[in-house]
């Protein structure tokens, strides 16, 4: 319970730590305290209350209870706290029953009532337009600055390379990519495009190009939205857990982000967009809940709000809208309940519907690597498949052991100081090294769609060199057939690319600016199965007659899709990176269109699960909680360890008796002393200190803030005013100080444990109750407090890792 809630200290206390840097660094930012005004307290917008009666100094027998009418501020949360969880569901019946009672009464009350349940989901359809339409922007502008690097068109800047050549007059279909109205940089400097210095033009201006657009986006991120940068999942996951970051989630987040998303995408560097339109839903979730007060002003009801929006982010990023339901569910969500799953998938219905009806990438479909196969698998593929799995969560527990390392390097050495230098350094060496390689010199996307391709008669790209191509089968598919030169040299620079692509991306993500991984991953196992995809294909073609192809695959037949090699390779990766299994299935599902390959994603996504398990527990948005100290109680955990609660609570053996309030025998002075002279975020009351009988628990940041308004609205209250929290208080002799009753803003419900409570019994209440802490208790009497902190502490504790990452309450 030692930590800095509902001080009220407790803000400059955080900057004045001699670091930001030390308190918390969200991957690839350290806090900005100064954004508090993004995210006003909920109940800010309370009306002040009216001028209270009576209780001067003369009026001795008036007691004054300052919370007949609600005081801005009570109930509410300070920066880096966890909610209530019990209290705001509390709150919410509370608030339902009134509304139902009064729609009784009159029409205009049944209207509110009708109004208030409609809310939610006009609340859904505003998050959905919002989401594709962004989502929609950050797709048309990613796509046209990527291809400003490599050069111009001539007939309108606005077009990308596609769209300028799709305008022209004079191309033919064997070179669509090249007409008179695309320029590159050495056409219109040196008025060439032939030579060594013509390449050494394009070059340079790719890597200016990236070197500014990577500059611009860590700048503005660094300038004006901290919160801007990294993926945001990890973030997001504890904010839906019930931790309070304000500012996180703003209109400047948003903002920012949106911009500096386009800019890092088009960099070159290895990350991708999808993870950070979570964030960017959750964003417009976020402000549009302000608009509501059913959500404005209860914290529980907005993260329902924000899981709908997290499923919208992953219905635009990939075109899934039920993917998006079920990631939202599986990966981020805390508090899922029906109510919710409905409006997530009407949310994610919306995005897809908004940004299909944008079409940003001019074929109709939601993302660029959609794809569809023909050719069916067979049984013997599961051995590759599996191979894939293994392969997927090998590189996933090699990249979030490597990457947690660099970023604790990052965070508790001199290089978290130096941001811009950072992304620049890498952004240099990115782009130098993809620029001679055309599979990395494209932008991430656009690899994986070449890679997921299932090669056609009218294909050009060097994966799909085969010698005798034009040799069709009976069925009008293209058989099986030997490699030719450009498959082989395209299998060296793919090579060449996976080795780049998994060094690079381990120093990229996490840097100061914004960085999604869901693509880098899949660009890993898109790549690594399609190498083995193709070597399959030959190992069919050249050695039919083996007893494992000759019962299925004939000379001259179409056995072997390399394209689907490289979309389980993709799932597998992916797979091991976030340990996701039922989400992403259904995500690369509804990226093919096709249920005939659901058994090899299942089994690749399993295997990579249970490798990568096997080598670490935690997925990479996990380690990134635990590394940035957030109080996330992680549900899928067990707890199985024979300890007690007494073992856990506060105070311990031999440490100074546990601070607590007696219900009618403080004064104001006396309390206001606890408050100066603790960081509790809250106090036990007790009937008196020698009995110790528990009657509540009450807050700090309410005391505090009711000790204030009691000041400001009555010249008699005085240090020496007596505090009650009894339902009725004693007459007091004439000419004495007004007593002040503050029994409103006590919880007389305040969830108790026996000392001999197991532990593990004790983490379950406080994962499935979402509870900030309990008091525990002996024979009645108050013994002790258990915070959420102690718990996630404890829990460390026994897994042998340091107790104090744990930063937050």
């Amino acid at each position: 319970m030692d930590h800095r809630g509902f001080h009220q200290g407790s803000f400059n206390s955080f900057q004045s730590s001699s670091s930001d840097e030390d308190l918390m660094d969200i991957p690839g930012t350290a806090m900005d305290f100064s954004m508090r005004d993004d995210v006003p307290p909920l109940d800010g917008e309370i009306e002040e209350n009216r001028s209270y009666n009576g209780g001067g100094i003369g009026s001795s027998n008036r007691m004054m209870d300052f919370l007949e009418e609600p005081i801005p501020g009570v109930g509410t949360y300070d920066d880096f706290n966890t909610i209530d969880w019990v209290r705001e569901k509390s709150r919410d019946r509370d608030r339902h029953r009134e509304i139902t009672n009064k729609s009784k009464e009159s029409t205009w009350a049944l209207i509110h009532s009708v109004s208030d349940a409609f809310s939610g989901w006009l609340l859904m359809l505003l998050i959905g337009l919002l989401s594709g339409s962004l989502a929609g922007l950050i797709d048309i502008s990613a796509h046209w600055m990527t291809d400003l690097k490599e050069g111009i068109c001539t007939s309108g800047i606005w077009f990308n390379h596609e769209h300028c050549c799709w305008n022209s007059k004079h191309v033919t279909f064997e070179n669509r990519d090249k007409c008179p109205e695309w320029n590159s940089w050495s056409q219109l400097i040196i008025s060439t495009n032939e030579g060594a210095f013509a390449y050494i033009v394009n070059y340079f201006m790719y890597v200016l190009w990236a070197l500014l657009f990577a500059f611009l986006a860590v700048s503005l991120v660094k300038v004006f939205a901290p919160y801007a940068c990294g993926s945001g999942i990890p973030e997001i996951k504890t904010i839906l857990s019930g931790f309070i970051i304000r500012g996180y989630l703003g209109k400047w987040t948003l903002m920012i982000k949106t911009i500096t998303l386009v800019l890092a995408v088009s960099s070159g560097l290895s990350l991708g967009k999808e993870g950070p339109l979570v964030h960017v839903a959750c964003c417009c979730g976020n402000i549009l809940c302000h608009c509501f007060n059913k959500y404005r002003k209860n914290e529980a009801k907005r993260r329902e709000v924000l899981s709908a929006a997290a499923a919208a982010g992953v219905s635009v990023a990939f075109g899934a809208p039920i993917g998006g339901v079920l990631f939202s569910l599986e990966e981020v969500s805390y508090y899922f309940p029906l109510k919710t799953l409905w409006r997530s998938f009407f949310a994610a219905l919306v995005a897809a519907f908004t940004l299909r009806s944008i079409n940003p990438f001019g074929n109709s479909r939601l993302v660029l690597f959609y794809v569809e196969f023909h050719t069916p698998w067979h049984l013997f593929e599961l051995v590759p498949f599996i191979l894939l799995g293994i392969f997927g969560g090998l590189w996933g527990a090699l990249f979030i052991r490597t990457n947690i390392a660099w970023c604790r390097k990052r965070k508790t050495t001199q290089l978290g100081k130096y941001p811009v230098v950072e992304v620049l350094v890498v952004t240099a060496i990115t782009a130098i090294l993809a620029f001679p390689n055309e599979y990395t010199r494209v932008s991430t996307s656009e690899l994986i769609s070449e890679l997921f391709n299932d090669c056609g008669l009218l294909d050009s790209s060097k994966l799909c060199d085969y010698e005798n191509r034009f040799n069709t089968s009976k069925a009008g598919e293209l058989p099986d057939r030997p490699a030719g030169v450009g498959v082989y040299s395209a299998m060296w620079q793919l090579a060449l690319t996976l080795i780049l692509k998994i060094v690079i991306t381990i120093f990229t993500f996490g840097m100061k600016i914004p960085s999604g991984l869901f693509i880098p991953s899949m660009a890993v196992g898109a790549i690594a199965g399609r190498l083995l995809g193709v070597g399959m294909e030959q190992l069919a073609y050249y050695h039919h007659d083996w007893a494992i192809f000759n019962s299925w695959c004939s000379q001259g037949a179409d056995c072997i899709t390399p394209g689907l090699y490289a979309m389980v390779g993709a799932a597998a990766c992916l797979g091991g990176v976030t340990r996701m299994t039922v989400s992403l299935v259904v995500i690369m599902f509804e990226l093919t269109g096709g249920l005939e390959y659901i058994v090899p994603l299942m089994a690749a996504a399993m295997t990579s699960k249970w490798v990568a398990d096997a080598l670490g527990r935690e997925g990479i948005y996990d380690a990134h909680i635990r590394l940035n100290g957030y109080p996330f109680l992680e549900a899928k955990e067990e707890f199985a360890h024979k300890t007690l609660a007494m073992d856990v609570m506060k105070p311990r053996r031999n440490d100074p008796l546990l601070t607590v309030l007696t219900q009618d025998s403080m004064t104001v002075e006396d309390v206001e002393t606890i408050i100066s002279e603790t960081t509790y975020s809250g106090f036990p009351v007790v009937v008196s200190r020698e009995s110790q009988r528990l009657v509540g628990f009450v807050l700090r940041r309410d005391l505090i803030i009711s000790i204030e308004n009691a000041r400001k609205k009555q010249d008699g209250v005085v240090s020496t005013s007596i505090i009650y929290f009894t339902e009725h208080s004693p007459p007091v002799p004439p000419y004495t100080p007004p007593t002040l009753k503050l029994r409103n803003i006590l919880d007389l419900s305040p969830f108790t444990v026996t000392d001999l409570t197991p532990m593990e019994i004790v983490v379950d209440i406080f994962r499935k109750l979402g509870l900030r802490q309990c008091l525990v208790t002996h024979n009645g009497r108050l013994l002790g407090i258990i915070t959420k902190k102690d718990v996630l502490k404890h829990i460390a504790q026994m897994a042998n890792q340091d107790p104090d990452s744990i930063l937050f309450n």
